[in-house]
């Protein structure tokens, strides 16, 4: 997207704090007519350009002009796209979308767009582009451009899509994949624009479009439900729009062939190239972010601009022997001497016109960025440069203190921030490669959400997700909204205990009975693969476990016939979720059958894996191997408990010769730990992110040094465990309406805290003197009671405040 009206905007939000906000409209199911979700089909037609393939890649634009004698009170319209488009209303950006989704399950934004109404004439305008074969993974689409808009009443209907629109291709467009990225990146093509070709000012009302086409009128729109329809089935967007921040550069690194004014770009100013030069600068944002970037300029005709991105820089290893820079270290990430930029990148060829603006059509993830400029006989004008901070609008609403230990407090920032950047429109396992919602790191991101937020749309959205993945034969895909299919068998699990977490920490019953059937597919998908000695089979497709070393592309060591422990153990965790959610909300019958199946494995697996003489459990029947993974499983699972559970943990630990669990992994090795007792141990468990912090990481990395990415919110555990085990907060009874509280407090003497519930608030507050007498000030929120336990010692918790003394 480039469009001057945004130069106005962000020089007015320039002027204001960093924290200046566009806000975007939507979510408003409520202003939503019912009778246009009532299963039928819409008045308003899918839109596109006449003559032009269904299927190519392309950048389009679509206008209506229409009159009102009186700015309305409100004028609610519905809007998707396919692949995406940007809506704006007398030139003022107001939508974005659609949230991504399928095509049985396609999103439609809900805008209430009065507040940019004028009386007389008004001009709803919109971009909306394809990018074809080029799309990135997460984008499913029904591989045919449209642009869909229905008002929701009568007075409304004067601006459906029809035939009335105009519209047309900006031919300034082209996919740039001129640049190299290190590691498996799917997240989409650059831009290249070449700004002679570009229709300036197209989204403003007085932007002259008589030359314009009249649109081809396709298919009426219709929602999930309508008879006989073959196109996308539409459905409102189950979550709100996305954080749409001011973000300031803080810093410029480099700066060759040009002076840069002083302050910016942290402050905006204006500044010269030369004509005929060649000019770098390095940006360093000094901390990660997602968001649009914006480059605006003058002058400067047949200037070429690159505009690279990157996480952070690499190691020069052109005298290494190693071959793909992916597989080593970046160094400490605030240095830059010496290093290599790689990364995705913009391209824009100037025009030579006054009041350019480069704004990127989707987000861009970055730390640095390196723009090249040559100019030709003419000089540039760079007249400001900054981005659009854009993520899910998660507010955080949790609290923690630990005077004596301020590492603490840094871990939670950088695991919050990893959070947010892993979250758009769905999770993402990291923002910057690949932007898809794999449901294993699915299930830390639910409990980060759960743990520090109020949100009550970004779980239940993951987890129909899920579901809508779902293929014939019973599991789910690895990933989803995706175009391309995988399979990653472990995560349908994984999945499973997802929709557990979130029916324990969130209740919402109806919701989960109604995913009790599909739990069900998933088992009996996996119940074809038990043995009759109660061991599972090889089970197909990948089944991935962790990034660690020793691990053929992170797959659990397994033999020819499965006969592995990670496979059967994850089966009965899998297993006892469902089994507890079906005695309370399904079929008893049902929970029998499963209590039964785990029961039935649970007693074979210590003859089968357990190794006497190390006295840990192998990785298979023939004790050729040995993991973290497999025992803090076992541990888990309650296959060993009290003393016995807490000597395994001690020699999981203490072993190094086991496989060992990297930053994913680390989530169950420490649930293990508070399991088996031993919580307290937490603080010398730390070391992994420790070791990010001193290497100047913003956001956790997705496997310790070297890694591909530098966003990973599988990494993010502690902002769940620092509430979990240390503080202790737990819930013992779905819906969180039994609180349990069990502090592992190690070396700390004085650490407080509080996280969200679904009632309120809970806190907690802890201190120890110097004779190792506690004190402990505890909040439960109204209609909840509680256990707290210290030292294997029980007292009951009511709702309020309380302090107890031991």
């Amino acid at each position: 997207m480039k469009h001057t009206h945004f130069l106005f905007l962000f020089c007015l939000l320039a002027c204001l704090s960093a924290t200046a906000q566009i806000r975007l409209t939507g979510y408003n199911q409520s202003e939503i007519n019912p009778a246009l979700l009532e299963g039928g089909r819409w008045d308003a037609r899918w839109i596109s350009l006449p003559g032009e393939p269904a299927n190519t890649y392309g950048i389009y634009h679509f206008r209506k002009s229409f009159d009102l004698k009186d700015v309305p009170g409100k004028f609610v319209v519905h809007v998707s796209a396919d692949n995406r488009y940007k809506l704006y209303v007398n030139g003022t950006l107001v939508s974005l979308g659609p949230a991504r989704g399928d095509i049985y399950n396609w999103n439609f934004e809900t805008v209430d767009i009065s507040p940019w109404l004028t009386k007389g004439k008004n001009t709803l305008a919109a971009v909306v582009w394809n990018y074809a074969e080029q799309k990135p993974v997460a984008q499913i689409s029904m591989n045919q451009t449209g642009f869909l808009l229905q008002g929701n009443t009568d007075t409304e209907k004067v601006v459906n899509t029809n035939n009335s629109w105009l519209c047309i291709k900006n031919e300034a467009y082209s996919p740039w994949t001129d640049w190299q990225v290190l590691g498996y990146y799917v997240a989409g093509p650059g831009e290249l624009l070449n700004a002679s070709a570009y229709p300036w000012g197209w989204e403003r009302p007085d932007y002259d479009d008589s030359q314009w086409q009249k649109a081809r009128s396709g298919i009426e729109g219709a929602v999930k439900g309508a008879r006989d329809y073959p196109g996308r089935l539409l459905v409102p967007s189950p979550i709100p729009p996305m954080t749409m921040e001011l973000e300031r550069l803080p810093s410029v690194r480099i700066a060759e062939g040009v002076k840069c004014p002083d302050d910016f770009p942290k402050r905006s100013a204006s500044f010269c190239i030369p004509a005929n030069t060649k000019a770098r600068l390095l940006l360093d944002n000094q901390q990660l972010t997602t968001g649009y970037f914006s480059f605006l300029y003058s002058q400067g005709k047949d200037a070429e601009i690159t505009i690279a991105y990157a996480e952070a820089l690499h190691e020069d290893s052109s005298e290494s022997t190693t071959k793909s820079y992916s597989l080593n270290p970046k160094g400490h990430r605030d240095r830059i001497d010496g290093k290599l930029f790689i990364g995705y990148a913009d391209k824009i060829i100037a025009d030579g016109g006054e009041n350019r603006d480069f704004t990127t059509l989707w987000w861009r993830t970055w730390r640095y960025v390196d723009i090249q400029i040559s100019t030709s006989d003419e000089p540039l004008v760079i007249d400001d440069i900054y981005g659009t901070f854009s993520a899910y609008p998660f507010v955080s609403e949790y609290a923690f203190d630990a005077p004596a230990h301020p590492e603490l407090n840094k871990m939670l920032d950088i695991g919050w921030l990893t959070a947010r950047l892993c979250a758009n429109e769905t999770y993402m396992d990291c923002p910057y490669y690949e932007q898809l919602q794999y449901f294993g790191d699915t299930r830390i991101q639910a409990m980060i959400t759960m743990y520090n937020t109020r949100d009550p749309y970004m779980v239940k959205n993951a987890i129909e997700q899920g579901r809508q993945s779902i293929v014939a034969e019973g599991i789910t895909m690895s990933r989803y909204p995706s175009a391309l299919h995988q399979f990653i068998s472990s995560f349908s699990l994984w999945w499973i205990c997802t929709g557990h977490d979130y029916w324990m920490y969130r209740g919402d019953e109806e919701y989960m009975k109604s995913l009790l059937p599909a739990y069900r597919g998933v088992l009996a998908w996996y119940e074809q693969w038990l043995k009759p000695d109660m061991s599972l089979d090889y089970v197909p497709h990948w089944f991935f476990a962790d990034w660690s070393a020793g691990l053929d592309y992170g797959e659990p060591v397994r033999e020819k016939n499965g006969n592995s422990a990670f496979q059967d153990v994850l089966y009965i965790l899998a297993l006892d979720a469902v089994s507890e959610m079906e005695e309370a909300i399904g079929l008893s019958s049902m929970a029998r059958h499963y209590k039964k199946i785990a029961s039935g494995i649970r007693s074979t697996m210590r003859k089968k894996y357990w190794d006497e003489e190390r006295k840990l459990f192998a990785d298979t029947h023939d004790h050729r191997s040995y993991s973290q993974h497999v025992n803090a499983l076992i541990i888990l699972a309650g296959i060993v408990e009290g003393e016995e559970a807490a000597e395994v943990m001690e020699r999981t630990l203490a072993d190094k010769d086991l496989k060992q669990a990297t930053i994913y992994f680390r989530y169950y090795l420490h649930q293990a730990l508070n399991k088996a007792g031993l919580g307290d141990q937490l603080f010398e468990n730390l070391q992994i992110w420790r070791d990010q912090m001193a290497l100047g990481l913003t956001t956790w990395a997705e496997m310790p040094e070297p890694s591909r990415s530098d966003c990973h919110a599988w990494g993010s555990s502690p902002n769940i465990e620092l509430y979990r085990i240390v503080l202790g907060i737990d819930s013992d009874a779905p819906g969180f309406k039994k609180i349990r509280i069990a502090p592992s407090l190690g070396k700390l003497k004085e650490v407080s805290g509080s996280m969200p519930h679904p009632f309120g608030t809970v806190k907690a507050s802890y201190s120890v003197d110097k004779k190792g007498k506690l004190t402990a000030t505890l909040s439960l929120p109204s209609g909840t009671s509680g256990t707290f336990i210290w030292k294997g010692k029980e007292y009951p918790l009511s709702a309020g405040e309380q302090q107890i003394i031991l």
